[in-house]
């Protein structure tokens, strides 16, 4: 409860240093009471929202909001808070000058200046108004990104083989079936050959699926649909009554699978034959460093696999691809992750800027890396998780053409 206090106290100082631009700029009292009642409201539904009963650590749709609401109007807040600080500090000091150098009487406090307190709002307005943005719109901002990747030994009947691979659904966030329809037939206009899918279906429970079933399982392809789990499929982040429960809804989630045309990979392995040529497909369940589920075993899902094979690997957990993959005995051309959601915010301007604070975090966040021959995309996933919206990362359908030959120069 501590931790709570200080917290609200903190919240409350940063708001009120917020008012203070409004009340600077604006005589209009309504604008001044409107403005308190936002922060109550915000702070208010924020703490009805995470003191009541919780399922577990992960969040539910009414949580996300509040959240997102809370870090919209901080937003605002920390943006004004050190621009209305020095200029404080400058009042104080120029008061104190007054006082102590000149022959005024007394200490003076200078009046805030507007056009400071203007221009702090302007810049408090871009993180504010993005946020706003990436909960209303911008978390269904769909792009299809296109890569081609040559490989000197792929088959020459998969050469121009075309995959889309989806990542982190996460269907226990949706709220606009019209636009994640929109998504689907998105991937569906793509007609690849195969379509690939690297984990989290959903948030904590198999059931968040049941009404999105239908619409997913709609999706085909010449090839198939194969998928894996991601660390949030397992119902590891949920209470559960008991153990025999939280088995009982991973063998759901896999039915679930099933009945939408998945082919479900739990360290295994399958090949795509044209000509009398193959692909070899292997999927391995969740593995993760810092703390993330260690259920991948690379090593069983590969041992059918010749070490001639043409290999792609699903693996949700980019971290994997660093930490054993690449130093696996197996060639493994081309790995397919998500997990990350690119933080669902930063910048990217193509051949610009490439930026989210998850690059703390995460050597490989987003797109394509390559080591020694060796690809790895980090989709930066369809759905959303936490924070229920996105900025500047949005929601991504990877399309991936292989070629043979060398790359050109």
């Amino acid at each position: 409860m501590s931790r709570w206090i200080i917290f609200i106290v903190i919240y409350f100082l940063l708001s009120f240093y917020g008012f203070q631009a409004i009340k600077t700029i604006t005589k209009h009292s309504w604008l001044h009471y409107m403005f308190i009642a936002i922060a109550l409201l915000v702070i208010g539904n924020f703490m009805y929202q995470f003191l009541s009963q919780s399922e577990g650590r992960v969040l539910s749709p009414g949580k996300s909001y509040a959240l997102g609401f809370l870090l919209t109007f901080l937003s605002l807040n920390l943006v004004l808070v050190p621009i209305l600080f020095i200029e404080d500090v400058i009042r104080v000091c120029l008061g104190l000058y007054d006082s102590l150098v000149t022959t005024k009487d007394g200490f003076y406090l200078p009046s805030r200046r507007i056009f400071v307190s203007q221009i702090a709002l302007g810049l408090a307005a871009i993180p504010f108004t993005s946020l706003l943005y990436g909960m209303y719109r911008g978390k269904y901002n769909y792009r299809v990104l296109k890569y081609t990747l040559h490989f000197e030994d792929l088959p020459d009947a998969f050469d121009g083989y075309q995959i889309t691979q989806i990542s982190d659904i996460h269907s226990g966030s949706f709220d606009n079936r019209e636009k994640i329809n929109y998504g689907v037939e998105l991937i569906k206009s793509q007609q690849s050959d195969l379509i690939l899918f690297t984990g989290d279906l959903v948030n904590n429970k198999a059931s968040e699926m049941e009404p999105w079933k239908e619409l997913f399982g709609s999706l085909s392809a010449k090839d198939g649909i194969y998928s894996i789990f991601g660390n949030h499929d397992y119902g590891d982040y949920v209470s559960w009554k008991s153990g025999e429960e939280k088995r009982q809804n991973l063998e759901d989630l896999k039915q679930i699978q099933r009945e939408m045309g998945y082919n479900l990979l739990l360290n295994e392995s399958r090949f795509i034959e044209r000509n009398g040529q193959r692909l070899a497909l292997i999927g391995v369940e969740n593995w993760g460093k810092g703390g993330f589920k260690k259920a991948g075993d690379l090593k069983k899902a590969s041992e059918l696999v010749d070490p001639k094979d043409f290999k792609i690997l699903l693996s949700h957990d980019p971290s994997h691809w660093d930490e054993v993959v690449t130093k696996d005995e197996h060639h493994y051309h081309l790995t397919l992750s998500g997990h990350t959601h690119g933080m669902q915010f930063g910048i990217e301007i193509p051949g610009w800027v490439k930026w989210s604070p998850v690059e703390w975090r995460y050597k490989h966040w987003a797109g394509i890396y390559e080591s020694n021959g060796e690809y790895l995309n980090v989709n930066r996933g369809f759905g959303y998780l936490g924070y229920p919206g996105r900025v500047g990362i949005w929601p991504e359908i990877s399309v991936i053409t292989l070629k043979k030959g060398p790359k050109p120069a």
